[in-house]
């Protein structure tokens, strides 16, 4: 199998050189994105670097680190790539893992894997105490939008992907700046394809970020509430009716009339200045009690249903190129020995 590493360049120009260096020969193809860098790094790139598998693309208008992850592996795509490695450029990712990153892919065993800083608790101890609470949130809500509830850290940017399923994939729709790796596993989830996890350790040194926490609250909070609205209508109702779908249905009718009732109840009864009887209490809160074990019922239906069987062998093999063909025997697979 061919495969590309994609590396968005935004200030990392004192980085990028040993990144390339550093990335082994398994690698067929290195896809270097300036993002509209101040610091030029995809001219200095240009002229420093004699490796003949990197190639620079440069972006007129900053994308952020989404689109500009979205540009390289499109670009890698329609070269040939098999599958897609993206990394970042300033030397937090160790490019020494991009083996165990493929690797599930070429066994058949995910379509996409993503790194996990969180999986080994010694690891954990070395991170800033606001990066491990604000990682176990928006783990949380990942959870919810894109109902893959068995993985972790969902806003780590190392990640491979089969290029299979990023020609299944709406590139257009694709969040583009800080939300890009939690609105692609919501996008995955749509297609139904395998993620997996890979233990990773990352490395903190000089670099700086960007990122804004405050400025990107609204952002996150608005597009996981908008992906989970959008999954459980699409995947409980207009793909898909199941009994998670009467679960779901019944346990919001039950909790909301149940809490309206014992709200206008209480407000009727406070303004004559008596107290509800027994029986009224227990007709709001039996309502209640009961939508929210139907809503629980809902979550645990929707845990035991995240995707287990890899999505790409069961897509078609176009050739460079071409659109798909049905005559076209698909590329040679690389075995497990050779990684």
């Amino acid at each position: 199998m061919r495969v590309a590493v994609v590396i968005p360049c935004f200030r990392v120009r004192r980085h990028i050189g040993a990144v390339l260096a550093a990335i082994g020969p398994d690698v067929s193809s290195i896809y270097v994105v300036d993002d509209h860098c101040p610091e030029q790094t995809g001219a200095f790139v240009r002229e420093s670097c004699r490796d003949p598998r990197v190639r620079v693309l440069t972006l007129d208008v900053n994308q952020g680190v989404g689109g500009a992850t979205l540009a390289g592996i499109a670009a890698a795509v329609r070269d040939g790539a098999d599958i897609c490695v993206k990394i970042d450029g300033d030397g937090q990712m160790d490019p020494a893992l991009i083996g165990a990153f493929i690797r599930p892919i070429v066994q058949g065993q995910a379509d996409y894997v993503k790194g996990n800083r969180f999986y080994r608790l010694d690891d954990v101890g070395s991170m800033p105490a606001v990066r491990i609470f604000g990682n176990a949130a928006l783990s949380f809500l990942s959870k919810l939008s894109t109902g893959y509830w068995d993985i972790f850290d969902p806003t780590n940017g190392y990640f491979a992907i089969h290029a299979a399923v990023v020609r299944e994939l709406p590139l257009d729709r694709i969040s583009r700046r800080y939300f890009f790796e939690s609105d692609l596993l919501y996008h995955l989830a749509l297609l139904r394809a395998r993620v997996l996890d890979v233990p990773m350790r990352a490395r903190y040194g000089d670099e700086t970020s960007g990122l804004r926490v405050g400025a990107i609250i609204p952002e996150f909070l608005a597009g996981h509430l908008r992906n989970f609205l959008k999954r459980v209508l699409y995947s409980y109702f207009l793909r898909n009716f199941s009994i998670a779908s009467v679960y779901l249905l019944c346990g919001l009718v039950l909790l909301l009339s149940g809490g309206l009732f014992g709200a206008v109840t209480w407000y009727v009864d406070a303004s004559r200045g008596v107290f509800a009887s027994t029986g009224t209490v227990m007709l709001a809160v039996l309502p209640i009690i009961l939508g929210f074990q139907l809503l629980l019922a809902f979550l645990s239906h929707d845990m035991a249903g995240v995707p287990t069987t890899p999505l790409h062998p069961r897509l078609p093999w176009p050739q460079k190129g071409n659109p798909p063909s049905g005559d076209q025997p698909p590329p040679q697979r690389m075995t497990p020995d050779a990684l």
